[in-house]
């Protein structure tokens, strides 16, 4: 089917379409700009965040009218008193919960879906949507956050509780949606309007629905708990895969900061598959897959049609820069609770400013660096800046070790910047000594070197020594797979996590 035109938009200033209204919980109509760009993002429970962008597309009415009817309907607002004040801009609770009552007994052999679960939330996100709908701002809330419950009824024992601490995911299995959005409330003081909770089922089906998604990893990445195992490169993952690959939490260290990490990576993928894989402009694929994701979804009531609607007037045309990511600065990540066990804590301090950032709807990245010119950058397992790296001219082209320093030092290398004229026999292939305990910064070094020969040199030392041959065309730009974090919050925006 080809692709529809998009409607054009009137200039600033022109009526009919300067405004309109998105309904908002707990206030009036929030008016809306015609935005430049739209913000995009993705992940597991990006199943429930695509809603908004899949109607973002232009889709008209008759297509959307009549999905809200599959999703079942929550109140996580009833009878809550002393809320937080209302912000500027839209603040979404996204939960993603451990249910697979419809997931094949297949399935979960296949993708290590066993066990019972837990009924807790599995991933915790807060999304913001800035008033001028050009930014959205993901906040990783860690499932492990050490929290203290508000007074409340346990909805399975009927049992009256005091406030006690818990961890954060622990709110849902004791309260369901009402407890989770008060306890989040309490804890970061930002105003919820709209809840949506999607479980494994959907997220899977959605994530087959659109086809896949790519993830690039440089090195493999293997998790005997969730059978995930990846080689170093760039897959395309199904829906059990890419479940897979967002629930792992021991592929090293870093446990469920590294799970935010890689869930964050794939909410920039699934929003890139969906704008451009001709979803949002094909009526027909477009309802397939807004089916599938709505067929779980549980939202509140004022969570609708006329809301993506609006939101759909609102953004048009965003960038993968609109996009932003950050979780939470951690103070302690090892916080014991007796009963309760280990804990993650949160600055105080540097989490009250960063929910205050949200309050306010200030952007939570710095602003973006110049874009680069020429073609994008190979993705490497160790940043440049961190490899230390001595040029030698194994050639007598007189400047070419100058010449050869200053590309690396170009693309971020750490050079000596003081390149050195080779002695013996003209070389003809360049040529990288490394000491076999600094494999992983060789690896990266050379593929900023094509074709260069890696020579492991044991007790060479942290320095590693390119001799440039005869036969060196250049340097290609590299960069790490962990996309450096900018502004105050340590925040990464969508362009800097999806595959290049």
């Amino acid at each position: 089917m080809p692709t529809p035109p998009r409607t054009p938009r009137p200039p600033r200033g022109a009526g009919g379409g300067a405004r309109s209204p998105l309904p908002r919980r707990g206030g009036g109509p929030v008016p809306v700009r015609r935005a430049r760009r739209r913000p995009r993002w993705g992940m597991r429970v990006a199943t429930a965040l695509s809603v908004v962008v899949l109607a973002a597309g232009g889709i008209g009415h008759a297509v959307v009218t009549g999905l809200d009817t599959g999703i079942t309907r929550v109140d996580p607002f009833k009878d809550m008193k002393n809320r937080p004040r209302a912000g500027t801009g839209m603040n979404v609770l996204v939960v993603g919960t451990d249910g697979r009552d419809r997931i094949t007994p297949e399935e979960k052999r296949k993708y290590r879906l066993g066990g019972a679960p837990c009924h807790c939330t599995d991933t915790v996100l807060l999304v913001h949507i800035s008033e001028d709908r050009e930014r959205a701002s993901v906040v990783s809330l860690p499932r492990d956050s050490y929290a203290e419950l508000p007074e409340h009824t346990d909805q399975n024992s009927g049992e009256k509780h005091r406030a006690h601490p818990v961890k954060l995911n622990a709110a849902y299995a004791e309260g369901g949606p009402a407890l989770t959005v008060r306890t989040v409330e309490a804890m970061t003081r930002v105003k919820i309007d709209h809840y949506l909770e999607v479980d494994f089922t959907s997220f899977m089906r959605t994530v087959d629905a659109v086809g896949g998604v790519q993830i690039c990893t440089t090195r493999p990445v293997k998790d005997a708990y969730t059978g995930l195992d990846l080689a170093a490169g760039t897959h395309e993952l199904d829906g059990g895969q890419a479940l897979q690959y967002v629930r792992s939490r021991h592929i090293d260290g870093a446990a469920d900061i590294g799970r935010m990490q890689r869930q964050q990576k794939f909410l920039a993928a699934l929003v890139d598959r969906l704008t451009g894989g001709g979803v949002l402009f094909n009526p027909v694929r477009f309802r397939e897959v807004a089916t599938t994701l709505l067929g779980s979804v549980r939202a509140d009531e004022d969570f609708g049609t006329d809301q993506l609607l609006a939101l759909a007037k609102a953004m048009r045309g965003f960038t993968p820069a609109s996009s932003e990511f950050v979780s939470v600065p951690i103070g302690t990540m090892d916080f014991p609770v007796k009963g309760i066990g280990s804990t993650v804590k949160w600055d105080a301090a540097k989490a009250q400013r960063l929910f205050a950032a949200v309050r306010e709807d200030r952007p939570l990245a710095a602003p973006p660096e110049p874009a680069a010119r020429g073609p994008k950058a190979v993705v490497v397992d160790v940043a440049p800046r961190t490899i230390r790296v001595q040029v030698h001219n194994g050639t007598r082209i007189d400047g070419l070790g100058r010449k050869v320093d200053d590309a690396l030092r170009g693309t971020g290398f750490d050079t000596t910047r003081a390149p050195v004229t080779g002695t013996g026999p003209v070389r003809e292939r360049t040529v990288i000594e490394y000491d076999p305990r600094w494999d992983r910064s060789a690896k990266s070094l050379a593929a900023a070197l094509p074709g260069a020969e890696l020579k492991a040199v044991p007790g060479r030392g942290g320095t590693l020594r390119v001799v440039a041959g005869t036969g060196y065309r250049g340097v290609t730009a590299v960069r790490a797979e962990a996309a450096p974090a900018r502004g105050p919050f340590e925040a990464v925006t969508g362009d800097q996590v999806v595959c290049p």
